[in-house]
């Protein structure tokens, strides 16, 4: 693994007016890693997903990519400098086929010219199992194909970071199976990942170091049979026994 910071955020805080859901959060991931993001309901993940994707500014902190400051660069311009995400609930330009989605990810989220949108939504298709889908719309998709979609989309922009907000939430075990093996060969193409899920038992078969979150800070991060057998992650996280 590349020893290389590719993700540098220092001291995040994010308040919604007198609520403070990000306390401080130093948080770093290096190039060619698979981090896992893990944590009770409430615990400030998707808050942080959306700071370092750029979706809402932060109250205090800095966040730097490849060692440039970020902090203040919007969401559109992150993605063409190579952070791509997907949301935890689908959202899928309904009226548009699978490749249509695909190809308005390349060309308006990673900027690529025509041709080389056309190239990179093909692979992206490909390399997420979608081709038999991809002339479908993407309203009719059902819910594994539509989690897939969301990942297809990030995966168009080109993304040297790609976020992932519980793409295995409500999937059967059969699903998610196969969602993990699709991530698993993206890890073979060398994006670097941070994944936030609650079926930890998924998570664990892709990252090899995982942070546990609680009250809008990181409690624990380390290796996933560290931080899962540390005390603070089993009193917040585990509800007071490991498995």
């Amino acid at each position: 693994m590349a020893e290389q910071i590719l993700l540098n955020a220092q001291g995040i805080v994010k308040r919604f007016g007198a609520l403070t859901v990000l306390s401080g959060v130093d948080f770093t991931v290096r190039a060619g890693e698979a981090v896992g993001i893990v944590g009770p309901n409430g615990a400030g993940k998707t808050t942080l997903l959306a700071a370092l994707s750029g979706s809402f500014g932060i109250s205090a902190g800095t966040i730097a990519l490849r060692g440039e400051d970020i902090t203040h660069v919007s969401a559109a311009q992150r993605c063409r400098l190579g952070i791509a995400r997907s949301h935890q609930v689908p959202r899928p330009f309904n009226g548009m086929t699978v490749f249509e989605n695909v190809l308005t990810a390349a060309m308006h989220g990673g900027g690529f010219g025509r041709q080389e949108a056309y190239d990179r939504s093909l692979d992206a298709i490909e390399l997420c199992a979608m081709t038999h889908v991809a002339n479908r719309r993407a309203e009719t998709l059902g819910l594994l194909d539509r989690k897939r979609l969301e990942l297809t989309r990030a995966l168009a922009t080109n993304p040297q970071l790609l976020l992932l907000d519980e793409i295995g939430g409500g999937l059967t075990d059969g699903e998610a199976v196969e969602l993990i093996g699709t991530i698993q060969t993206l890890r073979k193409r060398d994006i670097t990942l941070v994944w936030i899920e609650h079926i930890v038992h998924v998570l664990v078969q892709v990252v090899e170091r995982l942070v546990c979150m609680d009250a809008g800070k990181v409690i624990a991060d380390g290796t996933p049979d560290a931080v899962l057998s540390d005390a603070a992650v089993v009193s917040a996280y585990l509800g007071g026994h490991a498995a």
